[in-house]
């Protein structure tokens, strides 16, 4: 996006890339469709030290603009939910119209390049094994360290941190969470069950309601995955499985006060195979009132310790980064260092799960591209 604004603007453009082709993140995204914004992306969808960086650029360049370029090339698309926004054949579709700009625009791409050396003098010099170019103005869109099989590492960050900048530390986001021990033994048999759930963590006050998944090794779905990216490391992560219920209404509204009611109920709220698992962790202490109440107030928060979580590995994306106060939010020019640009995922701005982070990623080159 980047080199395709200042190739517009009759730059001489260059765009190394490491891997064999561009954009293999965006080809593995959606589930292969590529969820490439989200119509209703604003501040409050992203996490980053400086809650105010993002504005500049997010009012510049909006999804409708990302839109109106999708429409432009004829690509078929879809809201899939909550504004998310899909390609109806393929991610491959996103990757050509980019490829087609950047040709549109005089852009030079050369992939499989691996860069060893930047250097700064008069310019900047950057070196792989067979090649060495010099430019007035570098721009750095690396990433982060999530999916290193994809081949992210910590170019950008090393690179940064070569020229003086500040870096928040990176961790893991949008990821799924790791059961303790105990909690692994009393639910892993529950592996592939999903249910609607309100995810919430204490002292955040964004909760996301969304699906939460069982698996082999703990907790995922799309609310897991949303309040990881806020989740410190220690402190427990509360779900309510019965988001908007009154359960001891809806009980007592069955007929006579009966255990068995209380099953046929969490199973008409629940997964079977989850209902039946919770009522042998969580048997009935009676049915008066105030035992029903305490059921009622263990389903509506569930607490769970997460052990950790899968990891870089499994990561959609990486929180931290290059520390926004070293940049200028309406160019992403370092302050530091005149014609040093760092722009999407390595700088410390991260995305809520469901387009933003692409969004992110297009107002931020933008931007860059327009100053270049």
């Amino acid at each position: 996006m980047c080199a395709i604004e200042a190739g517009r603007r009759g730059r001489r453009i260059l765009v190394l890339e490491r891997a064999d082709r561009i954009g293999r993140k965006i080809l593995i995204s959606g589930g292969g469709r590529c969820n490439f914004t989200n119509l209703h992306a604003g501040p409050a969808n992203f996490l980053s030290a400086n809650p105010h960086f993002v504005k500049s650029a997010l009012s510049r360049y909006t999804p409708a603009d990302f839109v109106a370029l999708v429409e432009k090339h004829g690509i078929a698309y879809h809201e899939k939910k909550l504004g998310q926004l899909f390609c109806d054949r393929a991610a491959g579709d996103i990757t050509g119209m980019l490829e087609q700009e950047c040709r549109d625009a005089g852009v030079e791409i050369r992939t499989g390049s691996v860069i060893r050396e930047v250097s700064k003098d008069d310019a900047f010099t950057v070196r792989t094994d067979t090649h060495a170019w010099r430019a007035p103005v570098l721009v750095v869109a690396t990433g982060g360290l999530s999916i290193p099989k994809m081949g992210a590492t910590s170019f950008g960050y090393d690179l940064a941190r070569q020229f003086g900048l500040r870096i928040v530390a990176p961790r893991p986001a949008l990821v799924p969470f790791l059961f303790a021990p105990q909690d692994a033994r009393r639910w892993k048999q529950l592996a592939g069950v999903s249910t609607g759930v309100v995810a919430s963590l204490p002292g955040v006050r964004t909760t996301f309601r969304e699906n939460l998944l069982f698996t082999h090794r703990g907790l995922s779905g799309p609310a897991v995955l949303q309040i990881s990216s806020y989740w410190d490391g220690a402190m427990p992560a509360a779900f309510d499985l019965a988001p908007g219920r009154g359960l001891v209404a809806e009980f007592l509204s069955l007929g006579p006060r009966d255990a068995a009611h209380w099953r046929t109920l969490l199973r008409t709220l629940l997964p079977r195979r989850l209902a039946d698992r919770w009522l042998e962790l969580h048997p009935l202490a009676g049915l008066s009132d105030t035992a029903l109440s305490a059921a009622e107030q263990q389903l509506h928060q569930w607490q769970v310790v997460p052990a950790g979580t899968e990891g870089f590995d499994k990561a959609e994306v990486t929180a931290g980064g290059v520390d926004t106060d070293e940049l200028s939010a309406k160019t992403m020019e370092s302050r530091k260092v005149p014609g040093l640009f760092l722009i999407g995922e390595v700088v410390d701005v991260t995305g809520q799960l469901g387009g933003f982070n692409f969004q992110w990623a297009w107002a931020s080159g933008f931007c860059a591209g327009q100053v270049l």
